[in-house]
This record gives C-alpha cells, sequence and structure tokens, in this order.
C-alpha cells in the first residue's frame, strides 16, 4: 500500500473567498470547483508528509498547515502586499530553515517556509 495523497480539508463559509488568498500568495491553481468545494494546487508533486508536534519550534504555536515554497522571501513579501496578518514574523530558524507564520481568512495559521543552502 502507498499513500498517494494527503489533503489539508479548510472549512470555510465562502470557499471562493478564500480560495483567492491561496491563488494569490501561493500562485496556486484551482483543480476542481463546485461552488461547496474548490481543490487547489500545483503541477509540482508534493512529498507526502504528517508532522507530530508539541509545540511549533522557537516556542511558537503548533501551526495547521506547513507549506514549503521555494523563496520564502518573495512569499513573504507578497503577504505584506496583501496585508495579511502574519502572526511569526520572518526568521533563520537553527534547524536550517527560513520561515514566517500567517494565517488565512479562516484564522488557521501556516508556516510558510524554505530550506536553506
Amino acid at each position: 500500500m502507498t499513500v498517494l495523497r494527503i489533503v489539508a480539508n479548510i472549512a470555510a463559509e465562502a470557499p471562493s473567498e478564500v480560495q483567492k488568498f491561496y491563488t494569490d500568495l501561493f500562485r496556486l491553481g484551482i483543480l476542481m470547483d463546485f461552488g461547496w468545494l474548490v481543490t487547489l494546487g500545483s503541477e509540482e508533486r508534493a512529498t507526502t508528509q504528517i508532522s507530530l508536534m508539541s509545540e511549533g519550534g522557537s516556542g511558537t504555536p503548533v501551526p495547521e498547515i506547513s507549506i514549503e515554497v521555494d523563496n520564502v522571501d518573495e512569499v513573504y513579501d507578497r503577504a505584506i502586499e496583501m496585508g495579511c496578518k502574519i502572526t511569526y514574523n520572518l526568521t533563520d530558524e537553527p534547524w536550517g530553515v527560513r520561515r514566517f507564520y500567517v494565517a488565512d481568512p479562516t484564522g488557521k495559521v501556516l508556516n510558510v517556509l524554505s530550506h536553506r543552502p
């Protein structure tokens, strides 16, 4: 048996409004739209992972979702331009990632990161 995909499901009263946040910030495309369900994604295949955490690292709360990007500075700048709520500023962590936390329109906290070379 092989796990093919893990999907994060986010409850949203107006999925199309929350969709704009994810398409604008992360440049995700709409894969499926039934109105009550909007599925977003990219053409890239992502690694399947589930992290079990007692804290978010560096004393932060556990984020609901972690999204690894190839250029975290670019996404951080875009989040600032969009007026997003940053809950943990862009930081170089001692375990080799550069990351920030941002709240989506539903209040979910996202850990947005890139691994440093």
